[in-house]
């Protein structure tokens, strides 16, 4: 399936609101940020914390244009937390943090406009 990234593309199909509940989007804050110089695209890996339940998980994301490594840590992001583990070169990516394209189809990440507790599901 492609997902196209083109803010003049038509919506996507309509689905259900069972479909959009089996999509587990969540909140967790970067706990740590590293170089992935084995990657094809440039990136960052990942730590994410998600609380309690889901506890800390692996990313690897292509936001180095927008980012840098220092200023992650602390920050609150979102991402799918129920989609299987993806191995991508070396490193397992196990949740895909979320963003969006900028103008120039730059990553910027989808965060919370305020502090909210890790874990927290999208609704």
């Amino acid at each position: 399936m492609h997902i196209s990234h083109d803010p003049g593309a038509p919506a996507a199909a309509e689905i259900g609101f069972d479909s959009f509940l089996a999509v587990d989007i969540r909140v967790g804050t970067i706990i740590e940020a590293l170089p992935f110089p084995e990657a094809r695209k440039p990136a960052y890996r990942l730590r994410i914390d998600f609380g309690p339940t889901i506890g800390i998980k692996r990313s690897s994301a292509q936001i180095t244009e927008q980012y840098a490594l220092d200023e992650l840590p602390g920050m609150q992001v979102a991402a799918v937390v129920n989609f299987p583990p993806r191995q991508i070169g070396p490193a397992l990516s196990e949740v895909l943090t979320l963003g969006f394209p900028d103008a120039e189809g730059k990553v910027v990440l989808v965060r919370p406009t305020m502090p909210v507790p890790n874990g927290g599901r999208l609704f």
